[in-house]
This record gives C-alpha cells, sequence and structure tokens, in this order.
C-alpha cells in the first residue's frame, strides 16, 4: 500500500483546542489565560476562576480569573471586585467546596439541597453579592503536593451546569493536574536558577550566556555593566570582541576551543584570558566553560558556553548586620570593617564613622582578635572569601 504524502488532516477540533491551551498555559509568562478564556466559552460560564494559591492569613492566594464579557449582562460582579479579604478571613472556612475529593466534578447543587442555598451563609453573603448562582468544580493536585482548584460560576438567570459540561470538565482535569505539575516543576526549577544567578551576581561575577555559534543569548547585570562600558570588551552583532586585536584573536581560538569541546559533550576543558583596558584600569579576567547539555534534548538553541568576567576593581557588597552575625563582632567593629572593605584607610573611616582614631585602632585590635587576622588585607580577604557577600 502507498502512503500519500499529501494526505490532509482533519482540523483541531473545539476539545484538541482546549487540551492544548491547558498545557501551553503551563509555559506562559501568565499562566493559562487562553485555557480560560476558551474554556469559559464552552461551558458557557459567566466567570472562571483557577486557584493556584489559596488564600492565608497571612497570603491573598493566587487565583486566576477570566471573565465572560457578557457577564456584567447577568449582573455577575468582576472577580477583582470580590472581597478577598473577607474571604480569607471568614467565608474559606464556610466555602463548602473547600474539601472535595481531588478529580471529582462537583456543582454546588451536589453539596447543598437547593433549599438550604439560598440559606446558606456563604452562598447568601459572597455568593449572592457577586451575583453568582451556580457553580461547577473540581480539584487536582500533583504528587509534590501542589493544589489547583477549578471553579466555573453562572448567574441565577442561567441553568445549572449539566451532564455534558460536568463530562466536559471531567475529561479535562486529568490533563489540567498533569499540566499543574509540569509547571510546578517549571517554576522550582526557576526559582533555584535565580538563586544561583544571584549568588553569582551578589559576588560581583559578570556571566554571559552564548550558543554553539558564539553568539550572546543572555548576561546578568554585572556583565551588562561592563560590557556597557565598552572598555576593553563590547558586544558587536552578538559576538563578544576584545578590543586588543591580539588578544581577540587569542580568546577567539580559546572560545572555539570550548564551543567544540561542549558540542561533543566535553565538559573538562575550561579556558582563560586576560582583557587589557583602555582606560588603564586594571585587565578584566575571563573564564569560558561549556554548558552541560540537556540529557534528553540536542540542546540546539540553548546555551553552550558560558563566560564569566570578573573585575578586580568592583568588590563584592555586604550588610553590617551580616558581618556581626557572621564573625560576632559588635555593631560598631561591623561598620569599621565594612568601611575598610570599602577601600578606606583607618583615618577615613574614623573621619565617616564619627570617632577618634584611637576608638578606630582599639575597635580594629578587637576585630582582629576575633577574626584570627593580623593585617587590614587578611580581613577584608576573609570578609570577601566568606559568605558575607551572598546576604
Amino acid at each position: 500500500m502507498s502512503v500519500d504524502s499529501h494526505k490532509t488532516f482533519e482540523p483541531l477540533t473545539s476539545y484538541d483546542k482546549l487540551v492544548d491551551s491547558v498545557y501551553q498555559g503551563a509555559l506562559d509568562a501568565t499562566p493559562w489565560q487562553q485555557f480560560l478564556n476558551i474554556i469559559c466559552q464552552q461551558l458557557k460560564a459567566d466567570v472562571i476562576s483557577l486557584i493556584i494559591r489559596p488564600p492565608a492569613d497571612d497570603d491573598d492566594g493566587l487565583i486566576l480569573n477570566f471573565r465572560n464579557s457578557q457577564s456584567s449582562k447577568d449582573n455577575v460582579a468582576d472577580p477583582k471586585d470580590w472581597p478577598v479579604t473577607a474571604y480569607q478571613q471568614h467565608y474559606f472556612s464556610l466555602d463548602p467546596f473547600t474539601n472535595i475529593t481531588p478529580g471529582k466534578v462537583v456543582t454546588l447543587s451536589d453539596l447543598l439541597p437547593a433549599d438550604e442555598i439560598s440559606k446558606n451563609e456563604f452562598c447568601k453573603k459572597y455568593l449572592e453579592p457577586a451575583g453568582v448562582f451556580h457553580i461547577l468544580g473540581a480539584d487536582t493536585r500533583d504528587p509534590s503536593g501542589f493544589w489547583a482548584r477549578f471553579r466555573a460560576m453562572r448567574s441565577q438567570n442561567h441553568p445549572d451546569f449539566d451532564q455534558p459540561e460536568r463530562d466536559l470538565l471531567e475529561r479535562i482535569m486529568p490533563h489540567l493536574s498533569r499540566a499543574v505539575e509540569i509547571h510546578s516543576r517549571l517554576q522550582q526549577t526557576k526559582s533555584e536558577r535565580d538563586l544561583y544567578a544571584g549568588a553569582v551576581s551578589q559576588m560581583s561575577m559578570g556571566t554571559i550566556l552564548l550558543n554553539e555559534h558564539g553568539e550572546m543569548l543572555k548576561s546578568n547585570a554585572v556583565a551588562k555593566k561592563l560590557l556597557d562600558q565598552q572598555d576593553g570588551i563590547r558586544v558587536v552583532q552578538k559576538q563578544l570582541v576584545l578590543d586588543d586585536k591580539e588578544d581577540d584573536i587569542a580568546f577567539k581560538k580559546r572560545l572555539n576551543k570550548v564551543i567544540n569541546a561542549a558540542t561533543h559533550h566535553s565538559m573538562q576543558i575550561v579556558e582563560a584570558s586576560r582583557v587589557q583596558r583602555p582606560s588603564g584600569s586594571a585587565d578584566l579576567g575571563i573564564v569560558v566553560r561549556p554548558v552541560p547539555k540537556p540529557q534528553w534534548t540536542d540542546g540546539q538553541g540553548g546555551p553552550t558556553v558560558a563566560v564569566f568576567i570578573s573585575d578586580p576593581q568592583t568588590e563584592a557588597s555586604t550588610s553590617r548586620d551580616t558581618i556581626m552575625q557572621l564573625f560576632g563582632f559588635t555593631k560598631a567593629e561591623a561598620s569599621l570593617t565594612l568601611q575598610l572593605a570599602h577601600g578606606l584607610t583607618l583615618a577615613e573611616a574614623s573621619v565617616i564613622l564619627g570617632v577618634s582614631q584611637h576608638t578606630s585602632r582599639a575597635q580594629l585590635k578587637s576585630v582582629f582578635s576575633k577574626s584570627g587576622v593580623s593585617r587590614q588585607a587578611e580581613l577584608i580577604r576573609l570578609v570577601f572569601k566568606s559568605v558575607a557577600t551572598l546576604a
């Protein structure tokens, strides 16, 4: 049997588009906005809410809402005008949907008999002022304990949610559960990445990520500041260029060597260079190393090498309170240490702190005793090689 290479495929159904929006929502900057829009139309709801983080005593929670453009005609209030504070302080404990079984699709009429809905305090004092009368809901929880709560709402002007609409939500909930898990893992990975990136920046280390063509993909604030100075190194058509021609040729050779190693999954090679600066400032230091490739993808389009730049004239920063806690210094001793770390002499630090040099010498003697060093240079090196710069 021959295969027809020109075979056409059926267009996506409304359900296909709904499923696609569920998974795309896990990747979007503002998650699940398209999904909320689509399912709001398919369920003929006035308002859709996806509760990613339930309200708590010290937290308003994270609730994504979509309001049908026709909802105002049905007297359903905009979710942004709902009393969130009142909900978290009082009504959350009365919400009949708070303890439903994960994955189970229920309506408000399943949880409360029709004759009790109008008498129920939550319905009467929270839902009724918002114009809500019918609710279709389901909860999901991923293995790490991350919850997501879905609610579709209608006004009293419309009938309750019917069986086909319940079936649709029941079919989509497993997809939403998996997408929530993906979103949760991505957010955890991002938090870890941001933590490490912040630590590198706090130590005044510039970081630049390049692709397999040597093109710059991303840089941190420290690297951007150094590149903007155009003093020894700059970016030209996405490529790093050193001002000194001989240095630039040598740097390109080292960079290509690392890129070649990275594309062949060799992580051992590391190359270093010095960058002369026309301004006469101290040379910059550059280290180039491969970026580990993802195990299950080809890694194309992502970072291939990392370039780290250090400026010996830029000191990492820290705080007085951190120095006090780490070394057991008094407030005055920590203040003096911080001024010395910023490059001031003992006389200059005394003026800034408003104390005599005799007092500063006595404080410095105590600082030496507590830190186990005997010279100012050793003290500064101790501070900046400690975890103080990460605070």
